[in-house]
């Protein structure tokens, strides 16, 4: 599966940035949907968990959808599968994050080109965790 064409400067630009709204996190802790949303609340990041089916997950808030969300999303990360993430970046370009980061495994170029009419960088096939543990 291919990969965005960020620079390695250029993912370290993106990873400064530190409101993640994290769509698809589970309450799972042997996922990685749960212990990347995790590790990085203990890199200082706000985590804004959205999951429809949990009132709070790692004691923190949980949305039903992005819409939901209260606060200010630089970046939203996207841990559903590639055929269903057209939906959750429509709903993310409402948003207006800086940054779409479809995590290690997920790839739907119709979505990215979405996202990037949208005037919104779109990350894809990259683990939020592995590139801060590799960059930092």
């Amino acid at each position: 599966m291919e990969v965005d064409s960020y620079s390695d400067d250029e993912i370290r630009q993106i990873l400064s940035l530190k409101n993640v709204a994290v769509v698809g996190m589970s309450k799972n802790a042997d996922k990685a949907a749960h212990y990347v949303p995790k590790y990085l609340l203990a890199q200082g990041y706000n985590v804004m968990p959205v999951n429809p089916t949990a009132d709070e997950i790692l004691e923190r808030k949980c949305f039903s959808s992005l819409q939901d969300v209260d606060q200010y999303i630089d970046i939203v990360d996207v841990f559903r599968p590639s055929d269903q993430v057209v939906p959750v970046v429509q709903e993310a370009i409402k948003k207006k994050p800086k940054v779409i980061w479809l995590q290690e495994g997920i790839h739907n170029p119709e979505a990215e080109d979405m996202a990037r009419k949208a005037g919104i960088k779109i990350v894809f096939n990259r683990c939020m965790l592995a590139e801060h543990q590799r960059l930092f």
